[in-house]
């Protein structure tokens, strides 16, 4: 039993498998066409930095395991400079202190403030 390969297909493909356009294209189509392409690649080279950050940010982080990266990227860098930042406000604080309770004791002492 030989089975036609045209047989089994649906009548949707076998349409437009006959389907023929006779009506003209209008005039000046193809340079109306290769203008429109040309502009368009002309905006895409004038585009601005947002959109260029714009368009970067929606490729890169459109997959899930670089997106998570940047994040904890992002965060360990966060935490690093939270806990520089703190530190170095921690030793102005008790050098401060410090210098407080020196002058507390001896208020006549000169401090090298």
């Amino acid at each position: 039993m030989k089975i036609n390969p045209e047989e089994n297909q649906d009548p949707l493909a076998r349409s437009l498998r006959e389907w023929c356009v006779s009506a003209p294209l209008p005039l000046r189509f193809q340079e109306k066409v290769w203008r429109r392409v040309a502009d368009a690649a002309r905006e895409d080279k004038a585009a601005g930095w947002w959109t260029v950050l714009q368009n970067w940010f929606q490729l890169t982080f459109s997959r899930p395991a670089i997106a998570v990266a940047y994040a904890l990227l992002l965060l360990f860098l966060g935490s690093g400079a939270g806990y520089w930042q703190a530190r170095q406000k921690s030793a102005l604080i008790e050098q401060t202190l410090g210098t407080r309770y020196v002058q507390s004791v001896d208020p006549y002492l000169k401090t090298g403030m």
